[in-house]
């Protein structure tokens, strides 16, 4: 059964298969680019309950959320509840993102910024790099061992941080082999779209020491992120409950009171 992000992961396949840039020209563009912010070292060194306030107009589950949102101004106003970080997405078809957006939300604050798209080759992180992006986002289920290796190898060597996104044991088996040190696991089914808080709260123990803990997807509010903030998670990343939030601040600045 083909899942949603099955058909988004082979369509961004299909662009970058037509895409002609020269990998190498864009690597050397990437390595000369300014240096990135340190966005897991922000999230290692928040005090209490770090946050991840995501910048998303719509979604293929939820559809639309928030289609004229202005990505500098909800930035600014992230910031100022206390975001650790900022997540924005460029996917276009998909999620009504752009790269325009992330360097709006980017210029506007002194936080750092996730790339949140599908990454599926070289270009795509060397784009994240080129675009003023601090980190990248890799899906373990969308990428094969080769790839994922290859991928985290590219981010680092170019100063990206590597958001390696998982879903259950196997997969964090395959994060921690190419040595990830920053492990996000989405909370919501890639068939079904329902969110099991319990598969977070699972894996959380199984990280070792070093590993900063991500939970993404599905966090509705404080009781949420509570509870992943009891179970060892050093962070929660949240698009939708503030997207829509009347007062994005006080949203934010709700979930960085915990653990304080």
């Amino acid at each position: 059964m083909a899942t949603y992000l099955d058909r988004i992961i082979a369509a961004h396949r299909q662009h970058a298969a037509a895409d002609t840039r020269s990998v190498t020209a864009l690597h050397t563009e990437a390595l000369a680019a300014p240096p990135a912010r340190g966005f897991a070292d922000a999230l290692a060194a928040t005090s209490g309950l770090a946050v991840i306030a995501e910048v998303k107009r719509r979604s293929p589950s939820k559809g639309t959320l928030a289609p004229s949102l202005d990505p500098a101004d909800l930035a600014g106003r992230y910031e100022a509840g206390g975001a650790t970080c900022l997540s924005v997405l460029t996917d276009v078809e998909w999620f009504g993102g752009s790269v325009e957006d992330l360097r709006a939300a980017r210029g506007a604050v002194t936080i750092p910024v996730l790339r949140k798209d599908f990454t599926v080759c070289e270009a795509d992180v060397c784009d994240a790099k080129v675009m003023g992006a601090d980190a990248v986002l890799l899906i373990a289920a969308a990428l094969d061992d080769a790839e994922l290796g290859a991928l985290h190898g590219l981010a680092t060597e170019v100063g990206l941080d590597a958001l390696v996104e998982i879903h259950d044991e196997a997969e964090l088996e395959r994060a921690l082999t190419v040595g990830s040190t920053l492990v996000g696991v989405n909370q919501r089914d890639l068939v079904t779209f329902d969110v099991d808080v319990d598969r977070a709260v699972r894996l959380a123990p199984q990280m070792p020491q070093g590993v900063v803990r991500v939970a993404e997807s599905g966090v509705r509010g404080v009781d949420d992120a509570t509870r992943l903030a009891e179970a060892g998670y050093h962070a929660v990343l949240v698009g939708e409950s503030l997207v829509t939030a009347d007062d994005a601040a006080a949203g934010v600045a709700a979930l960085r009171a915990i653990g304080r």
